[in-house]
């Protein structure tokens, strides 16, 4: 007995030792830190006292901070930034669907400004820029270290005012010069269709505002002429560069979730706590469960790849195209005083079944190539992605690249599937094999045809 009590003494103190040290590594770390970040705070400080008192001008005080908090948020990710108040403006006024400009989405390869995508129905996509173009310079203006939110800047404008764009483009020997006249850009939010009688088209833009009231308004026209159901859709998220997070829930939440349980449609992880969200389906009714074909390629990013990984988990589309873009993290807007703000990565985003498609993408059930032949500096696979961008965001290590189950190559040289006639089948490959797609699953659910 006597020995028990021994031993459980000795028990005690040595679990309090284990308190006690845990306590002082836990301070001995926060003051490391902290030390660590006073000493980073002070080199700072140094920095600004030194280049106002010495430099050769006297310099913008409030340029020279605006650019360390440039420099500070360019080593975190591409997608952090500074948004002075005309830039912060902008984007609040191109997420409510209008705004002056030419239509293109930048980003950064290689420490080149090159475009991922033009807008549907803008100056830029009518006068034939393409994804991967390298941006050189903007009118007279040298595009050499010059950051996404600058160049922005040069090219939004008051409609009617020209602007020209001198741009790189793959294997081409000459820079080709594109004078664009700047327009109102009404990005519209979608547009749909029958394809054929109880086929329906929807193909969305970019996610915004009113893009999950306007889809459902779609989906009840299409039911309307199609005498009141459909036997198939078509939702095309081609080069779709994102948007708004709650948008792409609306689309999903269409089809999924039942009045039984809440279906999970995406996640957020982040190190702060609040950043760590999930989205549930509504209850309710939803849509009949008709052949759903997703298409995508490596334009569609962010929310539409949330739209895609979702029902590509739920099984409730079959998701179609090429891979696609990979950014999977959620930027918050932080507003700062003087009407400015801080576009600032939170977190990621995570499909349901937990895979994250950050620098990763979504790869289609389908792979269907683009059929217009590529130059060799493009071809199948070498479109720019998250994972190309300067400085990107690592991929997270939770989930993998789903496997695509079947790869198909195009049988001709018809127009490329972002552009030309929205919903025109005839000339869009992809769409195509889509319609053919569900056509044979209907058939074989008519005929109770089942593998075994």
């Amino acid at each position: 007995m006597k020995q028990r009590k021994v031993l459980g003494l000795i028990g005690v103190v040595l679990l309090l030792v284990m308190i006690v040290t845990g306590v002082v590594g836990y301070r001995h770390l926060k003051k490391t830190a902290a030390t660590s970040d006073a000493a980073a705070l002070k080199l700072l400080r140094e920095a600004y006292h030194t280049v106002t008192r010495d430099y050769v001008d006297k310099p913008d005080g409030e340029k020279v901070v605006k650019s360390m908090v440039d420099g500070m948020l360019a080593a975190l990710d591409p997608h952090s930034a500074y948004l002075p108040p005309e830039p912060y403006h902008e984007m609040e006024i191109q997420m409510s669907g209008a705004f002056g400009g030419v239509g293109i989405e930048l980003g950064m390869r290689e420490g080149r400004l090159t475009v991922i995508a033009p807008i549907d129905d803008t100056p830029a996509f009518r006068a034939g820029i393409q994804a991967n173009d390298q941006i050189v310079r903007i009118d007279d203006t040298t595009t050499r270290g010059m950051s996404i939110s600058q160049a922005v800047k040069l090219m939004r404008g008051e409609k009617g005012k020209p602007v020209t764009l001198t741009i790189t483009r793959g294997d081409a020997l000459q820079p080709l010069t594109f004078r664009l006249i700047r327009d109102i850009i009404q990005i519209k939010s979608l547009k749909s269709r029958l394809i054929e009688p109880g086929y329906g088209f929807v193909r969305i833009g970019q996610f915004q505002q009113r893009t999950g009231a306007e889809f459902l308004e779609a989906l009840q026209r299409l039911k309307n002429e199609s005498g009141g159901a459909l036997k198939g859709l078509v939702i095309d998220l081609r080069y779709n560069p994102g948007g708004l997070l709650n948008a792409s829930i609306e689309v999903v939440n269409a089809f999924i979730g039942d009045d039984m349980q809440r279906t999970l449609i995406v996640s957020t992880k982040g190190r702060a706590p609040g950043s760590n969200h999930e989205f549930h389906a509504t209850l309710g009714s939803k849509e009949q469960r008709y052949p759903l074909v997703v298409l995508i390629n490596g334009g569609s990013a962010s929310a539409s790849e949330i739209v895609a990984g979702a029902l590509q988990d739920h099984r409730r589309a079959i998701v179609m195209g090429t891979q696609s873009f990979g950014k999977g993290s959620v930027q918050s807007i932080i507003p700062l005083k003087g009407n400015a703000a801080l576009k600032l990565t939170t977190a990621r985003y995570y499909t349901p079944s937990g895979r994250s498609i950050q620098a990763k993408g979504i790869v289609p059930d389908i792979v269907v190539e683009n059929v217009k032949p590529l130059p060799a500096s493009q071809k199948a696979g070498t479109e720019i992605k998250e994972k190309d961008l300067d400085n990107r965001l690592a991929p997270a290590p939770e989930g993998e690249i789903q496997k695509p189950k079947e790869a198909v190559k195009p049988l001709s040289s018809s127009p490329h599937g972002g552009g030309g006639t929205v919903g025109d089948v005839q000339n869009d490959y992809q769409l195509m094999r889509a319609l053919e797609l569900m056509k044979s699953l209907n058939l074989i659910k008519e005929r109770g045809l089942t593998g075994k």
